[in-house]
């Protein structure tokens, strides 16, 4: 990493309030350039508190932007940090016309040349999109990282139209603990307390509403781009993962948009910015690669970004299981078209007649984390153990290495006597010795085979043709290696289980994987600079002597048949920032389940925060709890928050609710 401590420009920074339609005072932070000339601004807008949580991120970028020629502004959502306002639903109708109403106000300033991008990785990522898809006229570029065109079927709530258990469970937590956190009596004044208490009474838990759409409803088209990708009529420069949950949305993307207006790149990396040198790597020189999108787009310069191909991909090399990998073996190549015309696809049909696949339930705990961070355990290790529970089939490879890029498909003919089930596929590369690396998965609901708007139930002891496509990938197989394709009825704890769900018959008559194989090409010109920031921001994270706990915990209690995942999401631990803000958070997720009932399937979420502040004798605590059951009938939520400050006691809620399952 390559610390940037000179620029072109001087810089200043300061912190504003700016005003929305209707007066509500939105928290911003502003880097800018030393110049006479008015600039172009850059926008991340989110619900993630620019004081502390992302502090530490925003100081690697926004000053970087700053030096070199640019308004950087950071601002948070209505209702969250120290904005003022109620908080709502993710990506709401409030939420993007706020956003609109800010990139209006940043055009206007009179340090703007009133031009506006849009960056922004995950939800920055999200609203980014979205905000695009409104086409306010300012808004001329956007760079979206980590981000989904579909909120129902690419996001952290369904996944094939099946209930995600790990991270609809999670995330809603998460986001529980999160707008659950004060204003900064630094920031607001002695107002902090009120703002607080009146944002606590509005808070309703986001599982509430998630639970409420199991099927792709208007709820869901909101905000889902691909509703109508001819709506975005800013630039658009796409940014993705192979270890992150949102890749496909870059696919669909460059597939989507006008080629005049879009480029994409895909790297090994997981949920998180290019440029930050966390595993996967290899890191890239992403803010440098931005300001070349940012110089053509906004300053009217030619930079030739947009003479670089329309997709740039890295396509791994095989590589043996594990859980964290500091750099994977590979190599960039690039698309000028997609679908592209070095891209075919092969299928490979299945044999072995009729087979039976019947997994127990806690197939999936070693699926890895469905957000990878970067963290030591958040991939998926060797897939033996899961490809024993599954039903499998090979291909071997043999003279010469087969390169994919894409969604691989797969087709199965599937027999059930049950009406509700689901069917989870995995693509694996196996090495000679046997150790398993997965490649990449998909899964189905059966119940939304015929499309994610709708629910139909198996008909019992029918024989139908479903159709599920993995996520993309890039990977190539080399000779010696096998591809396996297993098949399995169950993936816990990332798929809620289906009430009575009792397995299938796989037909391999007709059944097939198609992968999307890549001819072989030399692509020499496809080179990123090495990773630069501005100089971090000085938070300081105090050494502890306690035993941390695993990251990822797997308990058996062999007599009960009782499998436990316990998950540290580390997210930040503790923290001291320079302004003396002390900041700690610890959760942890539980995931259990019986071999044998699907019905006893649990999730539970602990949260705790505290932030401090010792010379205002500001203290303040938050405690939140999140279960989800389910029997054969509904889902039953149970939450429950426990806000202190100064160790009494001032909000105290439980929620206990209990949703009908219809699709999930």
């Amino acid at each position: 990493m390559n610390i940037t401590t000179e620029f072109p420009y001087e810089t200043t920074r300061e912190d504003v309030r700016i005003p929305l339609p209707g007066g509500t005072l939105l928290y911003a932070r502003i880097w800018r350039p030393l110049t006479d000339e008015p600039v172009p601004a850059l926008l991340e807008y989110l619900p993630y508190r620019l004081g502390d949580w992302t502090a530490p991120r925003d100081w690697q970028r926004h000053p970087w932007y700053a030096g070199h020629g640019y308004a950087s502004v950071r601002v948070d959502v209505r209702g969250h940090g120290n904005s003022e306002g109620l908080p709502g639903d993710e990506y709401d109708a409030q939420e993007l016309a706020d956003g609109v109403a800010v990139i209006h106000w940043l055009a206007q300033q009179e340090w703007c040349s009133g031009r506006v991008g849009m960056f922004g990785i995950s939800w920055g990522g999200f609203n980014s999109l979205q905000i695009a898809a409104l086409a306010p006229d300012p808004l001329k570029a956007i760079v979206t990282v980590c981000s989904a065109d579909d909120r129902y079927d690419n996001d952290v709530h369904y996944m094939g139209g099946s209930v995600l258990a790990v991270d609809m469970h999670a995330w809603a937590a998460t986001m529980l603990a999160f707008v659950a956190r004060p204003p900064d009596p630094a920031q607001v004044g002695d107002e902090w307390k009120a703002m607080w208490l009146k944002r606590l009474e509005a808070v309703e838990p986001f599982i509430h509403t998630w639970l409420a759409h199991q099927s792709r409803d208007d709820y869901w088209k909101h905000g889902s781009v691909c509703e109508d990708y001819g709506a975005i009529k800013a630039n658009v420069l796409a940014v993705g993962g192979w270890h992150d949950p949102y890749r496909d949305t870059v696919l669909r993307l460059v597939e989507h948009l006008d080629p005049g207006q879009v480029r994409g790149i895909i790297g090994p990396w997981s949920h998180q910015y290019p440029d930050r040198g966390l595993p996967p790597g290899p890191a890239i020189g992403f803010l440098q690669e931005t300001l070349r999108w940012w110089d053509q787009h906004l300053k009217g310069k030619e930079t030739g970004v947009m003479r670089e191909p329309l997709l740039r991909s890295w396509i791994s090399g095989s590589h043996p299981p594990a859980t964290v990998y500091e750099t994977l073996p590979g190599r960039w190549v690039g698309d000028a078209s997609w679908p592209s015309e070095n891209v075919n696809p092969v299928a490979y049909a299945l044999q072995g007649g009729e087979r039976i696949v019947d997994s127990p339930q806690q197939t999936g705990l070693d699926a890895g984390r469905f957000f990878p961070f970067g963290n030591e355990a958040d991939l998926p290790p060797d897939q033996r153990d899961e490809d024993a529970k599954s039903v499998s089939f090979e291909f071997p490879v043999e003279d010469a290495p087969i390169e994919i890029l894409g969604r691989p498909r797969v087709k199965l003919r599937l027999r059930m006597d049950v009406p509700r089930g689901q069917v989870v596929a995995r693509l694996c590369d196996v090495a000679p010795d046997g150790a398993s690396t997965l490649v990449t998965r998909g899964a189905l609901n059966l119940a939304a085979r015929h499309g994610r708007d709708r629910t139909d139930d198996w008909p019992p002891g029918e024989t139908e043709d479903v159709v599920l496509d993995l996520n993309g990938i890039g990977h190539t197989f080399p000779p010696g290696h096998r591809i396996r394709i297993a098949v399995s009825s169950a993936y816990w704890p990332w798929i809620w289980p289906q009430a009575g769900s009792a397995g299938f018959t796989l037909d391999t008559d007709g059944s097939f994987v198609e992968l999307p194989v890549r001819r072989h090409t030399e692509d020499p010109a496809i080179t990123f600079g090495e990773p630069e920031q501005s100089e971090p921001l000085g938070v300081v994270y105090p050494v502890t002597l306690e035993e941390p706990r695993p990251e990822r915990l797997v308990v058996r209690d062999v007599a009960k048949g009782e499998w436990r995942l316990e998950v540290d999401p580390r997210y930040g631990g503790t923290r001291v920032y320079p302004d003396g803000l002390e900041f700690t958070e610890d959760a942890l997720e539980t995931y259990t389940i019986q071999q044998d009932d699907p019905l006893s399937a649990r999730t539970r979420s602990d949260w705790r925060i505290r932030l401090h502040r010792p010379e205002m004798a500001w203290d303040v605590e938050i405690e939140t709890r999140s279960e989800i059951t389910a029997d054969e009938h509904d889902f039953i939520t149970s939450d429950e928050v426990i806000c202190k400050d100064g160790g009494e006691i001032v909000f105290h809620r439980t929620w206990e609710k209990r949703i009908p399952r219809t699709a999930g």
